[in-house]
């Protein structure tokens, strides 16, 4: 297996800066649509999941894919990509140099390595969780190569929260940090991942905006919470996950869950 992770970190690491280099001359000088969902999406949008899903065919013909901007069934393969080719898009047509292309790696269902990139910062994030799925090889969390831990520290209104645009309604009630909204939803777990937040929320994200960084924020340490009764994990073969929306909390540390679980509770609908 050691080989087989070497490839796939390779893979993610070339592949995403390629991808990247190209739609940075693209920053705010597309008009994006809008979706059926509300959400926006451009030619790069499309261009990026079309490239993307091409060279994972490539490099794995046996891997199933599923991405944002075209398959959304969850396929019958012990091994699934699933792709985010531009998380952030409005910030990307506002020339906000904020955006990420999110890659998670699923063994039957269940995401064991995420890896994002955020080209106009240069940071590239990854991880390695199995869980309960039988697998081995490297662990922890890395940006730009040097290993990430979530922060050990308490609830202050000297530390930040970050919210989504869809999670507001929780500023109706006193909170005990400071918050932030940075408009890409992987961006927003990773900073609980890198220790720079200690929690965030995400009212309505699809599965692609949260595969990688339900990897990626775990093996930093951090908890990852559904705000919904059922597992977002493992993913169901046929099922299509194009509409489905999975609200989630992340938290630096287990103990902090109680503290910032009812604040949150009230976004999901």
């Amino acid at each position: 297996m050691e080989q087989f992770w070497r490839e796939i970190l390779t893979f993610c690491q070339t592949t995403t800066e390629k991808v990247g280099h190209q739609l940075i001359s693209e920053v705010g000088q597309l008009s994006p649509t809008e979706k059926d969902d509300g959400s926006l999406v451009t030619k790069a949008d499309r261009w990026a999941d079309q490239t993307l899903r091409e060279a994972i065919a490539a490099q794995f013909p046996d891997h199933g894919v599923l991405t944002e901007e075209t398959t959304h069934i969850f396929p019958d393969r012990d091994w699934c990509w699933i792709v985010d080719p531009i998380d952030g898009t409005t910030n990307f047509t506002r020339g906000i140099p904020i955006w990420a292309i999110s890659l998670g790696l699923l063994y039957r269902g269940t995401p064991v390595f995420g890896f994002v990139y955020l080209p106009q910062l240069r940071d590239a994030f990854y991880g390695y969780w199995y869980g309960q799925t039988g697998l081995t090889g490297p662990t922890g969390s890395y940006l730009n190569g040097r290993p990430i831990h979530t922060s050990s520290d308490s609830p202050s209104k000297s530390h930040l929260f970050n919210l989504c645009a869809r999670s507001l309604d929780i500023l109706k009630r006193p909170f005990p940090c400071k918050i932030r909204m940075i408009g890409v939803a992987s961006y927003n777990i990773l900073l609980v991942a890198c220790g720079a937040a200690l929690g965030g929320v995400e009212a309505t994200p699809k599965v692609w905006d949260i595969a990688a960084v339900w990897v990626i924020v775990q093996a930093a340490g951090g908890v990852f919470i559904s705000l919904k009764d059922d597992p977002i994990f493992p993913l169901i073969i046929g099922e299509n996950y194009g509409k489905k929306s999975f609200p989630c909390l992340v938290v630096n540390q287990a103990k902090y869950v109680e503290q910032f679980e009812p604040l949150v509770k009230g976004i999901v609908v």
